[in-house]
This record gives structure tokens, C-alpha cells and sequence, in this order.
């Protein structure tokens, strides 16, 4: 099945202007062009570059998945820095299968685009792709992918079933020693949610955070529409996962984005920064509006 995937340059304005444009031109030209070695090692095209990033076209979700994962090991083993001082680059990665259109050289339709759309939502170092990536891959090779909840993604009506690709760690206590071994030490990230005046600040080894109506809950928020323990925050595969336990919901906004990622007894992920609204949606009357910021500490 046609499968397009679209990988991002974390932070490129910051990189220019921290190195200047002849500089950034550089790294960005070494970036594209490692990433584009690593398509063609997995059995994909490149359809063109975009500037900051490239959109590759392969005949195979998995050979898709593999080429994602590659670029984000060798980022990880072979660092590349953004100037002397500068912080390592990152990318974010998004992978659709479906039909495509192509058309001198070039591919368009529904599926290109919602590649497009996961590469913006994810955070760095992550790769996002969907149930029809998933539903086609072989039972070992779901197992690296993690539902993340449904979300809805921009120009779609429908919510669409987003998985992270798991290509760093867990810490669950039933991952094997084989995995482990594959991987490199996971970031030390930090989580700080806002609530009014309150502030409640989150490592990898806080442990569970609960948010709810009740006076026990780790942030307490007091407001008819959310239940007593409504949703909890924890630690897990280098990510901050948030999961609702409410029966009215929580509405998750990543970045920008105006179309949340609603949660029903589901879980995703908080990448970058944004908010979240347990008990309805952003634009009701005094909506109980959680920020949220995630950054390494």
C-alpha cells in the first residue's frame, strides 16, 4: 500500500537565526541529505524537499516505518549540532498509507496531507501515523506502535486513531531485555501544568498526578463539569501520557491546533505546549483551560 511519510526540522527559525542563513543553509542541506540516504536505504523516494524537511513516498508501510526509525536512531547516535553551543537537531516524523495521486514526479490527495498534518503534531524526536499504517503491519511490528487516543487532525471531520512509534524505550515492567538493549538513555523532560495561580511541576519519576474535583487530587479543579479523580498524568516511554477517566471527557489542544484531541476513557500524549479542559470544551462559559508546557530540564 502506497505509504508517504513527512519529516520536519525541529526549530529551523531558531536555527537560522542563531547561525545566520549561510550557516543554517549548511546544516539543513547536511540534514535533508542524511535523511534522504535513509529513505533510499529503506526501499523509498524522495518526492522532494521542503526546505526544512522532506516528503518521501514508499511502496510499504513497514519499509515507511523503518526508514522513520532509522533517521531518528542515527540523529540520536551520530548527533548533529545547531553551531558549537547549539542544541542537537530533532525531527518530526509523520507517516499516512492510503491512495495516492501522483503526477510528474509528484504525489497529492487526502493521504499526502494527512502525513503532513501528523508531522505537525508531533513533538520532537517522535513519529505519528495511524490505524491504516498499523492494521497492515505484521503482529511484531505493531507492537512498537502505541495508541494514543483518537484525534482530529486539521481538514478532517472525523477523528483518526493516531499511534506513536515507539523507537526509544519504555519503562513498562514487561519490556524485554532485547529491546532495551536497542536503545539510548531517554531525555530528561519536564512537565508544568497552570491552573489559575497554581502551578504543579512534573518529572519522569514524580509518579502519578491526578486531576479532578476532589480536594486529594494532585491539582484540584473545582468546577461542576469535571468528576472527582477526572484524568491522571504519568510517566512512560519518554513521554508524558495523559489519560481521561472522567465519563464527560477531556479536550486536548496540542500547539496552535484548534481541533482538539478529544479523550473518552482514552490517553495521549503531551508534546510542546497547549492546553487541556477536562469537562468540556475550550469555548464554554468559565472553562476550567489547564496549560500545559513540556521542556527538557
Amino acid at each position: 500500500m502506497p505509504t508517504v511519510i513527512f519529516a520536519d526540522l525541529v526549530g529551523s527559525t531558531g536555527i537560522y537565526e542563531r547561525l545566520g542563513d549561510e550557516a543554517a543553509s549548511r546544516l539543513v542541506t547536511q540534514f535533508t541529505a542524511r535523511m534522504g540516504v535513509a529513505v533510499e536505504q529503506h526501499n523509498g523516494r524522495v518526492v522532494k524537499l521542503l526546505g526544512d524537511g522532506l516528503f518521501a513516498l514508499f511502496a510499504e508501510p513497514a519499509d515507511a516505518v523503518s526508514a522513520s526509525i532509522a533517521i531518528q536512531q542515527q540523529l540520536r547516535d551520530e548527533p548533529m549540532l545547531a553551531g558549537a553551543q547549539g542544541p542537537p537537531v530533532q525531527v518530526q516524523i509523520g507517516i499516512e498509507s492510503g491512495d495516492v495521486v501522483e503526477i510528474d514526479g509528484d504525489c497529492f490527495g487526502d493521504t499526502v496531507n494527512t502525513a503532513a498534518r501528523l508531522a505537525d503534531l508531533a513533538g520532537a524526536g517522535q513519529v505519528l501515523t495511524t490505524e491504516n499504517v498499523w492494521s497492515v503491519l505484521i503482529a511484531m511490528q505493531q507492537s512498537f506502535l502505541r495508541s494514543i487516543g483518537p484525534m482530529y487532525l486539521r481538514g478532517k471531520a472525523e477523528a483518526s486513531q493516531v499511534y506513536r512509534v515507539e523507537w526509544q524505550p519504555s519503562h513498562s515492567d514487561d519490556e524485554t531485555m532485547v529491546r532495551r538493549s536497542m536503545f539510548a538513555a531517554l531525555p530528561d523532560l519536564r512537565l508544568e501544568l497552570s491552573f489559575g495561580a497554581r502551578r504543579v511541576r512534573i518529572g519522569a519519576n514524580s509518579g502519578k498526578i491526578t486531576i479532578g474535583r476532589s480536594r486529594e487530587a494532585s491539582l484540584t479543579v473545582d468546577d461542576p463539569r469535571v468528576s472527582r479523580v477526572h484524568a491522571s498524568l504519568v510517566w512512560g516511554g519518554g513521554q508524558f501520557i495523559l489519560s481521561d477517566a472522567s465519563t464527560s471527557g477531556t479536550w486536548v489542544y496540542h500547539g496552535n491546533l484548534d481541533e482538539a484531541v478529544v479523550l473518552r476513557r482514552t490517553e495521549c500524549i503531551l508534546a510542546g505546549n497547549g492546553i487541556f479542559v477536562p469537562g468540556c470544551q475550550r469555548g464554554a462559559d468559565d472553562a476550567p483551560v489547564i496549560a500545559f508546557s513540556v521542556s527538557e530540564g
